[in-house]
Formats: structure tokens, sequence, C-alpha cells
């Protein structure tokens, strides 16, 4: 005889669990990536101590605390979007792609009206080209799905590699700067959309902290009250009752990825708009993927993306700090960052599955 360790799926998923799994899986990642940085040779627990308690409540805390919101806007907007499509089971991966797209049809529209002052004429126009931009990006998944069957994930992912290429043609083609030397990249378009004066009083929020505010309330609003969040949840937890309540599975597929691809081009177009400034080849910075971890970890729930968005950028500020002052290797903050994913899905087993304790006779 021996014992054995064996999951046992449960009759119902477990509340506890899914609630104690984001938790837990940040404690992990925070054991983990003690060990990680000790194994790079530097001091875990003053690693730890510049990525999460640096930013909030050390010396340079209150321009590190706006920074928060500066990088989590995209996070949460991009994330908030993705929401919409993983709880009615259609996935949407390629959110970087459409973060680029919405990016470069914002700076078209800017650069079109070059060198026009007048902010609150041309910024809307920016606003509705990226959200549009976005939105066609994703349709190309949506519509050949509908249309043709094929795999949202592949397609949708595979559309990534085609925006960078476009990204990176724009800035050393159509949209380089005229006046940069020869250097790749566009005008600098923040005259444009930096933050206002009824904004920025100093602290430097933009217009993209506004607009993931306004999703996080419009995702509530709708996934709680509306007739379109019901049907999204019915369909990601019963596809066959949701064909019989009158779902139209297709209206559906291009109702969500129309949504995500409008909120990750928005997105986009904040960042060029704002704290990025300009159209170069290294803009894009992977918020389209890390969007997926923040969306996962706030249990696709609107105030848990905003806060799972904060999380997420306080390990991007942190990390920069520890880069600096402790000379850790970017990668390190990735693969940090990358074991929050991870051990929320191993932790989130746990949700519809028991630990059971037996034994086994020896063959």
């Amino acid at each position: 005889m021996r014992a054995v360790i064996a999951l046992e799926k449960r009759p119902q998923p477990s509340a506890a669990w899914r609630w104690a799994a984001p938790f837990l899986a940040v404690v992990l990642t925070m054991i983990f990536g003690a060990l990680l940085f000790a194994a790079l040779d530097k001091p875990p627990l003053e690693a730890l101590g510049k990525i999460f308690w640096e930013p909030l409540f050390g010396e340079n805390a209150s321009f590190h605390r706006n920074g928060l919101w500066i990088k989590g806007a995209p996070l949460v907007l991009i994330a908030i979007g993705l929401s919409f499509g993983f709880r009615a089971g259609i996935w949407n991966i390629g959110a970087e792609g459409q973060y680029i797209v919405g990016a470069l049809c914002g700076a078209a529209v800017a650069l079109a009206f070059y060198p026009m002052e007048a902010r609150w004429l041309v910024f809307p126009l920016m606003v509705i080209a990226g959200a549009l931009g976005g939105l066609a990006w994703a349709m190309i998944p949506g519509v050949l799905r509908v249309r043709f069957g094929a795999n949202e994930i592949l397609v949708s992912l595979m559309l990534v590699y085609v925006a960078q290429q476009l990204l990176s043609s724009m800035a050393l083609g159509l949209m380089k700067n005229p006046e940069g030397f020869g250097m790749p990249g566009s005008r600098n378009l923040s005259q444009y959309a930096a933050a206002t004066s009824w904004i920025d009083r100093g602290v430097g929020l933009h217009w993209g902290v506004v607009a993931a505010l306004i999703a996080v309330i419009a995702a509530y609003v709708t996934m709680a009250r509306h007739l379109l969040g019901f049907q999204i949840r019915v369909t990601g937890q019963a596809p066959r009752a949701a064909a019989f309540s009158g779902v139209v599975p297709a209206r559906l597929v291009l109702i969500c990825l129309g949504v995500s691809g409008a909120l990750a081009g928005l997105a986009g177009l904040f960042e060029v708009a704002g704290p990025s400034g300009i159209v170069s080849i290294d803009f894009a910075a992977n918020y389209g993927f890390t969007a997926i971890i923040v969306a996962f970890l706030g249990r696709l729930h609107p105030i848990g993306i905003l806060l799972a968005g904060l999380l997420m950028a306080l390990t991007y500020i942190g990390g920069e700090i520890a880069q600096s002052s402790l000379q850790l290797p970017g990668a390190a903050i990735q693969v940090f960052q990358g074991m929050l994913l991870f051990f929320l899905l191993a932790v989130d087993v746990m949700t519809h599955y028991r630990l059971r304790l037996g034994r086994r006779v020896a063959a």
C-alpha cells in the first residue's frame, strides 16, 4: 500500500477558491520571485521592496503613484475589452495588434492636421480614429470566424506580427519626421493630447486615465444590468442554453471582438498622444499581451481588473526602480510578471478540483 494524491472534480466550482486564487497567486509570485532574484545574486527582500514598496512609500512616492495610473490605464482599457470576449468564450489574443493600429490611426489624423494647434478639434478626431482603427483590426478575425469558421485565436495572434511590421513601415516611411535628421519616428504628437490643464495640475495624468475609469464603470453596468451582459454570461457558462434563449452567436462574436478592438485602439491612441508622444519602431510595449494577465488576475470583473491593472503597473514601475538601483536584468522582471499568470492558472485548478489522499495497492 502506498499513499497517492489525486484531483477530484468538485460538484460546483468553489467560490472561496475563485476569489482566493488571485491573492494566493500574488503571494506565490513574491516567494518564487525572491528565489529568482537570489539565484541572480541580488538581495531578494530588497528587490521585492523596490518593486512593491518603493513606488508607494519611497522617496518619490507621489510621483510614482501618478505613474501607476498612467501605466495602468492602457492595461485596464485593454483588459476590460478582452473580458467581454473571454466571458463568452471568444478569445481575442491579438489586442497588441489592435493597440498598435489604433495608435497609428490616431497619429495619422494628428499628422494630417499638423501643425494645427486646435486641440479641441483635432483630439476628438484622433480618439474616434484610434477606436475605429482598433475595431477594424479586430473585425478581421471576427469576420473570418463568422464567415469561414476560422480560429480567432490564431488569426488575431498572427495579425499582431502584421501590425508590428506596419508600425515599422510607418515609423520609417510615411510617418517619419521630415525634420528628424533621418532618425526613425514621427513628429511629436503630445501637443494635441498631453494632459490638459484641468487634469494636469502638475501631476501628469492624461485622458487615457479618464477613459479607463469610464470603461470600468460602463463594463460593470453592462455586465450587471444590460441584456448584452446577460447574453455574454449565459454564452460563456451554457452555450446551448444561450442558443435556446435567442442569442445570435455570430452577432455576439462581432460585438465582443469589436468592443475589445475599439478599447485596445483607444489605449494605443492615448499612449501615442500622451506618454510616448511619437510613433516609433519600439512603440509597442506588449500591453496587449500583459492585459491578458490583468484580465484573468481580475477574475474578468471590472473592479478586479482595475485593481489588477494597478498591481501590474506597480510591477512595471517598481521593476524599473529595481533595474536602475540593483542592476536587475529586464528579462528577470518580465519573468516575475509572467509568474503571476502561471501561478494564477495553477492555483485556479483548485476552483474546480479538490485534493484527495488515498492508498494504492502496489502491483
